[in-house]
């Protein structure tokens, strides 16, 4: 039988394997300060656990961490980490420091299937889901890269965090659990670019996490050529869904609106995203646009940035023009993985 990770199994299920073993209850909390406290890389490391428990630990489960194969700096202070996995395959994860915090962007899959037109990450197509271990990994190593606690987590790097929908919701409980990394519920987001499936998923979570949805047009016939999953999922049907999120939540939902020259950065397509925000008493994070060679996108300058959120706020939509970091560094999810060399072809 495959050894499973261990950062795989929320507390309770730990527990419930300890004691099955006849160990008693708080040997899951020992286990797991070693894992996301105090950064064991090896069953031998958890010193005050005997070592007939940490051997059988061993035999049981494998502690696996993510290699480093890239690790570049912005002058802004933003971090971008490209990350090996145990399969070779590369995911990318950013640290996006702040006065007071420390946000890290994780990735949910290597690649992603639904292919918005100006995003790197879909470029080379879908490969495979990450794990619950994977994902928590990534906030773990910039942790241990940078020596900097993690205060907040978003789930808007590489792939689609509703898509892969279980392994998402794992490792959001560890991220969450007192016993994990202990961050708080309203730190952690995840962003989605509309799965309605997901979103009923996500009601049933049970954590005020913060969400985000990548709307970044008003008009299905525009949304549909960026958001190509606005095909199956059209906004007559995505704007009642967030208007029940809401209701039943009780949390607010942010509209991801990444502006680009001549696309989508009109007056008339301000105005469409005001009265489209106000039916789901959604605010706005405009989002200047990251150049990726070959997809022909690009910015607007920041005065015209700064004019359409003005306009939006004219409308009494509480709209804010989000600083973007790690320029320097391709900090664009999918932008360094989809030029490494050691990039390995696409699988099952």
């Amino acid at each position: 039988m495959d050894k499973q990770d261990i950062r795989d199994l929320e507390f309770d299920e730990l527990r419930r394997e300890l004691e099955a073993w006849g160990e008693p209850g708080f040997r899951a909390g020992q286990v797991f300060g070693w894992l996301y406290r105090r950064g064991a890389r090896a069953f031998e490391d958890m010193s005050d656990l005997s070592r007939p428990l940490r051997e059988r630990l061993a035999g049981r489960f494998v502690l696996d961490r993510p290699e480093e194969v890239e690790h570049l700096r912005d002058d802004d202070g933003a971090e971008k980490f490209l990350l090996k996995l145990g399969d070779d395959r590369l995911i990318e994860t950013v640290l996006i420091p702040s006065p007071g915090r420390a946000t890290v962007c994780v990735s949910s899959q290597v690649g992603c299937r639904f292919g918005c037109v100006f995003c790197a990450s879909g470029m080379p197509g879908f490969t495979r889901n990450l794990t619950a271990a994977e994902i928590t990994n990534q906030a773990l190593h910039v942790r241990e890269a940078t020596g900097r606690p993690v205060t907040h987590v978003v789930f808007m790097g590489m792939g689609e965090p509703l898509d892969n929908w279980e392994n998402t919701a794992r490792s959001v409980r560890t991220l969450n659990s007192p016993a994990g990394l202990g961050i708080a519920a309203r730190r952690i987001l995840i962003s989605t670019c509309g799965l309605l499936p997901g979103l009923e998923s996500l009601k049933t979570l049970g954590l005020q996490v913060e969400l985000a949805v990548s709307l970044h047009a008003a008009t299905d016939e525009l949304r549909n050529r960026l958001v190509p999953v606005n095909r199956k999922y059209p906004l007559d049907k995505l704007i009642p869904a967030l208007r029940d999120y809401r209701r039943e939540t009780g949390r607010l939902v942010t509209l991801e609106y990444v502006l680009i020259r001549g696309v989508n950065d009109s007056p008339t397509e301000a105005d469409r995203l005001t009265a489209l925000a106000r039916r789901i008493g959604a605010k706005v994070n405009i989002i200047p646009c990251s150049p990726v060679p070959g997809l022909g996108f690009e910015p607007v300058s920041r005065q015209e940035a700064v004019a359409f959120v003005r306009r939006l706020n004219a409308g009494r939509i509480r709209a804010v023009l989000r600083k973007s970091k790690g320029g320097g560094i391709r900090a664009a999810c999918g932008q360094l993985a989809g030029r490494a060399a050691v990039s390995p072809k696409r699988g099952t």
